[in-house]
């Protein structure tokens, strides 16, 4: 009896396909875990990009085709998703008002605003309430004085629980939601006082909310908004005793760039995210608060970039031709000893350097300058030259590096031949030595420019971009550079203007972008001439 073996079969069950099974296995559970999260959010998009990637993913590596393409997929994923999405979704949010007062949807800023502008609706009872979770989403349960259980979220409007489970006057259950028992909350505590969890659709008839969690109450607006009209219109109270709602009641409208604002120029708090095409790009240059912090951020920012690669490269260059010369001994000490500031972390050395140059306490003022006090940071032309210091002390061990190693790859007949016709030392530097060494290190200084270009971490720890711009609203400083700007604008609390900074980003990478293209232009035609 002869017995057939599938070898192919028999490959594709084995230790290697149970690995590739496992890892798809995970990869799979973490995306159908993103699209729910993307559900819950509504966030289309994203879902349609992750099924249709998890498909792709999965057809490559259960078939027996497209090898290359089982090397070139995880690639090319990182690259979408930290990268591509990245740049494409900076892009967008340039192009929008994102910020403080406009986050949201518009119907979120609509009951926002309702909420408020909110009081006790006269004669609403006290009722028993517990907190309850729907989806990530706190909510209110509700017990009425005939025993019914109406229960819902802040996104979803209040309905009756049929299946809810009373007992003694306390909810145990309510099929589909998570009830948290009375004076525990999950953790929830802080965010019970901010609940407010709308009676309908309507956001005119109210919310509940509570104090506590235990007891809630019906509360409105002094606001409704009119659907028809796309207007929020103040309501008349009667018997308001502080008389705030005497005269004609106020009328917002929107106003086209995510706001409601009456036509006086009044403007409720709570706005929301829309496209304003240009808007953040032109604000950079006529903007009030913003356009002479930019120009002056920009123009300190070539300057920073450009004398920071010179004088690194220059004292680097220096050294490195000193402890070139064979006749110094010792030279590999000196050598180890010049790259320590290097060898330290670029952040925790700033910090040391702000101590040192402390006003009052610095050890430069204190014992360098007997007692001197010197606003080494505090002055906006000491802080930009303490800055440049700095970072010559951070960056000229790189550069001493790297043209050591240029040094030494010179071709030593060259520089024989000059000295036997007689050139001095300057000539060799300036006709040959110098030459040959931008050759080779000239990339290097790009990418140098590019580093210091967007040096965030120097600005931030020595000086925090410091000293602040008087009665500047956004708190911008006299040694920002580009990207601590873009910081300040993005981070600055209760005046974040996300849009603004992304549209400052777009400028920083056109920039960059642009001299590094120059500059390998230029490089290439160094070359061609040595």
């Amino acid at each position: 009896m002869h017995t057939h073996i599938d070898h192919g079969h028999a490959r594709a069950v084995g230790k290697g396909f149970l690995v590739k099974l496992a890892l798809m296995a995970i990869i799979d559970a973490l995306g159908v875990y993103g699209i729910w999260a993307a559900y819950l959010v509504q966030a289309w998009t994203i879902i349609v990009v992750m099924m249709v990637g998890l498909a792709i993913l999965n057809y490559i590596y259960f078939t027996r085709k497209h090898i290359p393409a089982k090397y070139f997929a995880p690639g090319m994923a990182f690259l979408l998703v930290y990268q591509i999405f990245v740049m494409g979704y900076t892009g967008y949010i340039a192009f929008t008002n994102y910020g403080t007062g406009h986050q949201n949807t518009k119907e979120v800023a609509i009951a926002q605003n309702l909420a408020q502008n909110e009081f006790r609706v006269e004669g609403a009872q006290t009722l028993p309430v517990q907190v309850v979770e729907l989806n990530g989403q706190l909510g209110l349960a509700v017990i009425k004085d005939d025993g019914t259980v109406t229960v819902g979220t802040a996104e979803k409007p209040m309905t009756e629980a049929p299946n809810a489970v009373v007992k003694n006057g306390v909810i145990t259950s309510i099929t589909g939601y998570t009830v948290y028992p009375k004076n525990d909350f999950g953790g929830h505590i802080q965010e019970i006082p901010d609940l407010r969890v709308p009676v309908s659709d309507d956001p005119n008839e109210g919310f509940y909310k509570t104090e506590d969690g235990a007891f809630a109450y019906l509360a409105e607006s002094r606001l409704s908004y009119d659907e028809k009209t796309d207007t929020i219109v103040e309501k008349t109270l009667t018997g308001d005793k502080e008389g705030t709602n005497k005269g004609a009641p106020k009328v917002y409208k929107d106003n086209g760039y995510g706001s409601f604002v009456t036509d006086d120029g009044e403007e409720l708090p709570v706005g929301w995210q829309v496209v304003v095409g240009s808007d953040n790009f032109k604000e950079m240059v006529s903007g009030k608060g913003i356009a002479g912090p930019f120009v002056k951020s920009l123009i300190w920012t070539f300057i920073f970039a450009l004398l920071s690669v010179l004088t690194t490269f220059a004292f680097g260059l220096f050294l490195a031709i000193v402890f070139n010369d064979e006749r110094i001994r010792g030279r590999k000490i000196y050598r180890s000893l010049l790259i320590l500031p290097y060898a330290f972390p670029g952040f925790l050395s700033a910090l040391v350097w702000r101590g040192m140059m402390n006003t009052d306490f610095g050890f430069i003022n204190e014992v360098l300058l007997f007692g001197t006090h010197i606003p080494w940071l505090q002055d906006p032309w000491l802080g930009k030259l303490s800055i440049l210091f700095v970072n010559l002390w951070l960056g000229f061990p790189y550069m001493f590096l790297i043209c050591t190693g240029a040094l030494q790859s010179l071709p030593g007949d060259v520089m024989e031949a000059a000295r036997i016709d007689g050139a001095s030392a300057w000539t060799q530097f300036r006709t040959i030595t110098l030459p040959l060494v931008l050759v080779s290190t000239a990339p290097l200084l790009i990418a140098s420019f590019a580093f210091n270009f967007n040096n965030f971490s120097l600005i931030y720890m020595l000086t925090g971009g410091g000293p602040n711009i008087p009665g500047n609203p956004y708190g911008l400083g006299e040694t920002d550079i580009l990207i601590s700007l873009v910081y300040a604008l993005s981070m600055t609390p209760g005046a974040e203007r996300y849009g603004l900074a992304a549209a400052m980003s777009i400028v920083i990478f056109v920039i960059v972008g642009l001299i590094s293209w120059l500059g390998f232009r230029q490089t290439k035609k160094l070359e061609e001439l040595m």
